[in-house]
């Protein structure tokens, strides 16, 4: 079977950012089948093009049985809304002409959010006359409009008439959450599969103690309370910056923010203004670098603002940070906190609330070994529920029924 995956946001292992899609896609290969994935080469972490130009479009390669082609998108992701807008539809129009080529297709596979690239996908698998998979990984146009940024009444309304466009014609609905499933099927979604998102636990060692990630880093022997992720709008991380105000006593802890984002030079000025010696900011690092980077972590804080729409989200990276064994200090509502909770994998406190997460950061550096039997429980969790490899058997059976 050859599939053809349409994400504007692909990244590889080699590449900061979420890598969801390349680790499936490669289960994917080794089982036989052949994947292609048509992508951006502007990282939608950093808003910026790997290779310092963008050219229609090059094939990157792939040693595992997937074949990149990295389409070109209108390198302004991170200017403001406006020119995202511009960019999303660059790719739409790139990737749609790009997919044309693409032959042998048995199946087309669209994500969202962006939506629309999966219209993209939707015109593909009609013209290729194949089954289309709708992935949906964000309720998109709902969070954006939640969040504030998509605020004018016509673009909401054609969002949304083309988010029930896609539920209605797709031959799956496919979300990662099953916080999802009420709302797609309220707007029109049919057969609808769970697929949730996960870690794979082999990536990473929980004995590890990332020693020299803390060398390089200048940690030496405080407590790390660790963010690692995208610093935008959604993350709400003004809350950790106040909370790492209410610990500037603790000389023993430091609060890490590994990653980037659009929001990440103002979160940098607003810390120099207030002093706080006890944040680091460190650059992202590729998926295959996290394992050392969270080992070096004691605790790993997982947020988002406090919008009730939030309450429905899997967010891989509390996954990863159980698959390391690591304390999750889960600053989330909903469905996660279920998960996390269920598990004793960490400290759940309510979002927005900046002392709950200082006290809560401060309790797991004052008890250790409470803090790493947590951590032994989530990965034990992750290993039994949400292993990526067993998520991939999951969406193969899925996409081979699929196909015929």
């Amino acid at each position: 079977m050859h599939i053809l995956l349409i994400h504007q946001a692909f990244a590889a292992l080699d590449e900061p950012g979420g890598t969801r899609h390349h680790e499936l896609a490669r289960h994917l290969a080794r089982r036989g089948h052949r994947v292609t994935i048509i992508a951006s080469p502007v990282s939608y972490l950093t808003g910026k093009p790997a290779q310092g130009r963008v050219p229609w479009v090059t094939r990157q390669p792939d040693d595992h049985g997937v074949t990149v082609l990295r389409a070109y998108t209108y390198a302004a992701l991170h200017r403001s809304f406006v020119h995202r807008v511009f960019s999303f539809l660059s790719f739409m129009l790139s990737s749609f002409l790009i997919g044309l080529g693409v032959k042998d297709v048995d199946l087309v596979w669209g994500t969202s959010p962006p939506i629309f690239q999966a219209a993209t996908a939707w015109a593909l698998a009609r013209l290729k006359r194949t089954p289309f998979i709708f992935e949906v990984r964000d309720l998109w146009p709902a969070f954006a409009v939640a969040v504030g940024v998509l605020r004018q009444p016509l673009l909401i309304r054609l969002s949304e008439w083309l988010e029930r466009f896609l539920y209605q014609h797709a031959d799956r609905v496919l979300v990662n959450s099953p916080g999802f499933i009420q709302h797609v099927k309220e707007r029109g979604a049919g057969q609808i599969v769970l697929v949730p998102n996960g870690a794979d636990a082999a990536m990473f060692d929980p004995q590890q103690t990332g020693e020299e990630f803390r060398r390089r880093a200048g940690l030496g022997e405080r407590f790390v309370a660790m963010y690692a992720g995208a610093h935008g709008m959604s993350n709400d991380l003004p809350v950790v910056l106040d909370a790492a105000e209410l610990l500037h006593e603790r000389e023993d802890i430091v609060i890490v923010l590994l990653g980037d984002g659009k929001e990440k030079p103002s979160l940098q000025q607003r810390a120099e203004e207030r002093g706080l010696k006890n944040v680091l900011f460190l650059p992202p690092c590729p998926k295959n670098a996290m394992a050392e980077a969270l080992a070096a972590a004691d605790a790993c804080i997982a947020i988002l603002k406090p919008i009730a729409m939030y309450r429905t989200v899997y967010p891989n990276k509390v996954f990863d940070y159980m698959a390391a064994g690591r304390p999750v200090v889960l600053a989330i509502e909903g469905v996660i906190r279920e998960v996390v909770q269920g598990a004793g994998a960490g400290l759940c406190i309510a979002p927005g609330d900046a002392q709950a997460l200082a006290k809560a950061i401060r309790y797991l550096a004052d008890h250790p070994e409470e803090g790493r039997e947590m951590g032994r429980r989530g990965r034990q969790v992750v290993v039994d529920n949400f292993d990526r490899p067993e998520l991939a058997e999951r969406l193969a059976d899925i996409l081979e029924e699929l196909a015929g």
